[in-house]
């Protein structure tokens, strides 16, 4: 549930006018968070290990007919239908508003992906293998986990972390754009915007006033921190 008293809860805005399916998102996240590389027969049997996929649908009739893209992570829900199911509460709910993932506490039930209706998580089947040279690209700020457990999208906690160290010790809060996950970042057209929603003034939270604005499956009672743009307009300036 939401903390009415916290500075923070963190939220993404994803303008789908915008978003041209490149895929270069998907690359970021698999990098920045020591995502293990899925090899032709993990991938043939379903084991696809990504947190973040470009779902690709048809818009209008032929011959007037757009592709249009929707990268699906983690949606973040406040009321999340993956945190109650788990036996060894593996998955839970942080006062910023993720749902947190405790891998070594996981024992792989695999209940939270069963009870997930957005198909974001992944179970990792294998021990994790990165082919040279890409093992020595590894970050040192994100744990290796091993075979057996859940994963999936964290908003790049590890950077919020980062920034909540660093305005700690400056004796001030984290300032709007200081965050920003390796999606977020490495967007070409800026489709990605995120930030925290409890500050009204936040570039994420003027975004998430826009009439375009719709979450994924909201009739569940999910309330995801993802929010998107459906396609006509541009309000990204400023």
């Amino acid at each position: 549930m939401k903390e009415e008293n916290s500075t923070y809860r963190w939220g993404m805005v994803i303008d789908l006018d915008r978003c041209t399916g490149c895929g270069a998102c998907v690359v970021a996240c698999q990098a920045e968070n020591n995502v293990p590389i899925s090899d032709r027969e993990q991938i043939a049997r379903g084991r696809n290990l990504h947190w973040l996929r470009i779902e690709r649908y048809w818009e209008g009739e032929f011959p007037n007919v757009r592709a249009r893209f929707l990268p699906m992570l983690c949606q973040q829900c406040d009321d999340a239908p993956c945190e109650p199911v788990c036996p060894v509460y593996a998955s839970y709910h942080t006062p910023e508003g993720l749902n947190g993932q405790v891998y070594n506490r996981c024992v792989g039930t695999r209940y939270c992906a069963n009870n997930c209706p957005y198909a974001v998580r992944v179970f990792n089947f294998s021990e994790p293998h990165w082919p040279k040279p890409l093992s020595d690209q590894l970050s040192p700020d994100i744990t290796v986990r091993s075979r057996g457990v859940m994963e999936k999208c964290t908003f790049c906690v590890q950077r919020i972390r980062r920034a909540r160290e660093t305005s700690r010790i400056e004796g001030r809060n984290i300032h709007d754009g200081e965050v920003q996950p390796a999606c977020s970042q490495t967007c070409p057209p800026q489709a990605i915007v995120f930030g925290n929603l409890a500050d009204p003034d936040s570039h994420v939270s003027r975004l998430a006033r826009s009439p375009r604005r719709f979450r994924l499956f909201e009739d569940l009672g999910t309330d995801p921190s993802v929010i998107y743009l459906k396609g006509g307009g541009h309000e990204h300036a400023g």
